[in-house]
C-alpha cells in the first residue's frame, strides 16, 4: 500500500483506541481470553473507525491545513493524496471495521460505534467550528472506547472510571486548543474557526482546572469504598503520584515548552510521561493482580 495512503489513517494516533482495553484492566480480566479477544477484535475495528473519521477530516480541512505550519504535511493537504482515493480510502476502513462487527458477532458494540462516526462526521463538518462543545465531543469520543471495550467483553463499568476518562481526555483537548491559540497569536494563522473563540487567558485557566479536578476524581476513585470492596484492596492510592506527575509533566509542556499540539506526538517522544504511565501500569498491576 502506498505510504502516503498509510499515513491517511494516522497510525499513530491508534494509541488512543488502547482505552477499549480500559474495562478489561480494571476488572483483572486481561489474562481472561474469553473477555480479552472480544476487545482486541473492538479495539481493530475502532482503529478502522477512527481511520475513517481521520480521512473525512483531512478531505474537508485540506484548504486550511494548508496554512498550517505542521497539518500542511498531511497526505491530503500537500496533494499527495487526491480526494477521491481518500473518499475510497474511508469507504474502505468503514467496511471492514463494519466487516469485523459482523464476522465476530459484535452486535453490542455495533451502536457505540455508528454513534462514534455519527458524532465525529458532524464534528469534521460543522461543529468543530463550535467553541468548547468541540473539546465536549473529543472527550466524548474517547468514553466511547471504554464504553466500547465493556460491551465488547460484557463488563460493568465504574461511573469513577468514565467520569475520570472524561476529563483527562476533556484536559488534553484544552491543552491542544491552546497551542493553537499560541500558533494564531504568534503567526496569524487561524488553524480552525473556533480558535478564534478561545483566549489565552481563559485556557490558561481551564486547563489547569480540569486537570485538578481529574487528579480529584481518580484520587477519590482510588479510594471509593465501592471500588475497594469490589477489588479487595486499599492501596490504589498509591498510584496518583503517577497520575501527578503526568498531569503536571503535561502542563509544563503545555505552558513553557508550548508542546501540547499532538497529545499522542507528545507521549510517545516524552520520556517523562512515558516513566509516568508505565510506573501507573505497573504499580497498579501489582496491586491489582498481587
Amino acid at each position: 500500500m502506498n505510504s502516503h495512503l498509510i499515513a491517511l489513517l494516522r497510525p499513530q494516533q491508534w494509541l488512543k483506541n488502547i482505552f477499549v482495553f480500559t474495562p478489561l484492566f480494571f476488572d483483572r480480566r486481561t489474562a481472561d481470553w474469553h473477555y480479552a479477544w472480544p476487545c482486541i477484535v473492538a479495539f481493530v475495528a475502532f482503529c478502522l473507525t477512527a481511520s475513517g473519521i481521520y480521512c473525512l477530516n483531512d478531505i474537508h480541512d485540506a484548504a486550511a491545513d494548508r496554512r498550517h505550519p505542521v497539518k500542511r504535511q498531511r497526505p491530503v493537504a500537500s496533494g499527495r493524496v487526491g480526494k477521491p482515493a481518500a473518499y475510497a480510502m474511508m469507504a474502505a476502513v468503514w467496511g471492514a471495521a463494519s466487516a469485523l462487527v459482523v464476522i465476530f458477532d459484535l452486535s453490542a458494540v455495533a451502536p457505540t460505534l455508528l454513534l462514534y462516526v455519527v458524532m465525529n462526521v458532524a464534528y469534521c463538518l460543522k461543529l468543530k467550528q463550535i467553541a468548547l462543545l468541540d473539546v465536549f465531543i473529543i472527550a466524548t469520543g474517547f468514553v466511547m472506547r471504554i464504553v466500547a471495550g465493556a460491551q465488547a467483553s460484557d463488563i460493568v463499568l465504574s461511573p469513577w472510571i468514565v467520569v475520570t476518562t472524561f476529563l483527562l481526555a476533556l484536559f488534553l483537548a484544552l491543552a491542544k486548543r491552546r497551542d493553537d491559540v499560541v500558533i494564531y497569536q504568534q503567526s496569524g494563522i487561524k488553524t480552525r474557526k473556533s480558535v478564534e473563540h478561545y483566549h489565552l487567558a481563559f485556557l490558561n485557566a481551564a486547563v489547569p482546572m480540569v486537570g485538578g479536578v481529574t487528579i480529584v476524581c481518580y484520587v477519590l476513585y482510588t479510594m471509593s469504598p465501592d471500588v475497594v470492596g469490589r477489588l479487595g484492596c486499599g492501596h490504589l492510592y498509591m498510584t496518583s503520584v503517577f497520575v501527578v506527575a503526568g498531569i503536571l509533566r503535561y502542563m509544563q509542556l503545555t505552558f513553557v515548552s508550548h508542546k501540547s499540539g499532538s497529545p499522542t506526538k507528545v507521549l510517545l517522544h516524552d520520556r517523562c510521561l512515558q516513566f509516568c504511565v508505565v510506573g501507573w501500569i505497573v504499580v497498579f498491576a501489582v496491586i491489582l493482580y498481587r
